[in-house]
């Protein structure tokens, strides 16, 4: 039993893991905060809405810093077997959206549109590699992945939006494909330019965080021009949104994104290819950046909110998964070591 004098000292503690769970969890925080206040303030930050300069200043800004700390020199230790990246990039670019398609039968058109568009959007340039390598996985691999879905998006996420949703959205895939190109592939690129300058690699390295928190506060005003848009929509006459048909697209994405972290990883090891390509193959071929995807969203007027659950989803589940995978593969470690006969291992 604790003594009164030692509650001083519990405090300092309990304020300790207050904060360390404010640090590691803010961004989710955020999301909630800023779905919340777009939804039920639309009416006051509608105008907004309008200021198309703005957005698309954040989506190039946020690209941008997501890219320069990116050492992509390393998906050139990938390309020596593409096997591995070219698995992946059919996981994320072609499987992927066609299962979503399936199961968005199963929901109203208004959600239905909004999956096809997470789908449809290229893998996420931040947290593939960070979990492929806390898996033990092949990052060279993910990094190879993230960088030519990010780079063929604007042929291929305006293709899968247009032709899977149908008369459901009114697109225009030429006007899509161009903003793509200029807002998300021209920063990546020159991010990447930018990075050949070795001092200039060097710091974006070494700021890292600062830049991650950067483009994760874009990532927020983003979430927030699309939540006042949803609010907007929640106000007509028109809104089809509902608790049921929510729900039901929660639960669609988590079919979608569970069932193609895992099919990635069978077929590559069905493939015959080594563990930490399997790891790599799966993660990056299940996860989805939520920059593009909200990018693609507010310029069609496409609901954003299964994009969000989707970038949530993954942060959460690929968690477990991962931890899982990395003590498998230490079990899988000191069993090997064990069989290894104790001569093998003299030096």
């Amino acid at each position: 039993m604790e003594s009164p004098s030692d509650e001083p000292a519990l405090r300092p503690a309990i304020w300790s893991r207050g904060v360390d769970f404010l640090i590691q969890r803010w961004f989710l925080i955020g999301l909630a905060c800023v779905l919340a206040l777009g939804v039920t303030q639309s009416a006051r930050l509608e105008p907004l809405l309008a200021a198309g300069w703005f957005r698309n200043l954040v989506v190039f800004c946020v690209l941008f810093c997501m890219a320069l700390p990116l050492e992509a020199s390393a998906m050139w230790l990938a390309m020596r077997r593409p096997s591995a990246p070219l698995l992946g990039i059919a996981v994320n670019f072609v499987l992927l959206p066609l299962f979503a398609w399936v199961i968005s039968w199963g929901l109203d058109s208004v959600m239905a549109a909004g999956l096809i568009v997470a789908a449809s959007a290229p893998c996420t340039l931040a947290s593939a590699v960070v979990w492929t390598r806390k898996a033990e996985g092949n990052d060279s691999v993910a990094i190879l992945i993230t960088m030519l879905t990010n780079s063929a998006c604007f042929l291929v996420t305006p293709f899968w939006v247009k032709s899977l949703t149908g008369e459901a959205a009114n697109i225009d895939a030429l006007e899509l494909m161009q903003k793509l190109g200029l807002l998300v592939v021209l920063p990546i690129t020159v991010a990447q330019l930018l990075r050949i300058y070795r001092p200039l690699a060097a710091a974006a390295t070494r700021n890292k965080t600062p830049l991650s928190v950067a483009a994760q506060c874009g990532l927020l005003t983003m979430v927030l021009i699309g939540a006042i848009n949803i609010g907007v929509r929640l106000k007509s006459d028109a809104s089809d949104f509902g608790l049921q048909q929510v729900l039901m697209m929660v639960v669609a994405v988590q079919v979608v994104h569970v069932t193609m972290l895992f099919v990635g990883y069978l077929l590559a090891r069905l493939a015959g290819m080594p563990r930490d390509a399997q790891i790599a193959v799966a993660v990056a071929g299940s996860q989805k950046t939520l920059m593009v995807g909200l990018m693609v969203g507010v310029q069609t007027g496409i609901t954003i909110l299964p994009m969000v659950v989707y970038h949530v989803s993954q942060l959460l589940i690929d968690t477990f998964v991962v931890d899982w995978w990395r003590k498998r593969g230490q079990q899988l470690q000191q069993a090997s070591q064990r069989e290894t006969p104790a001569a093998d291992r003299a030096p």
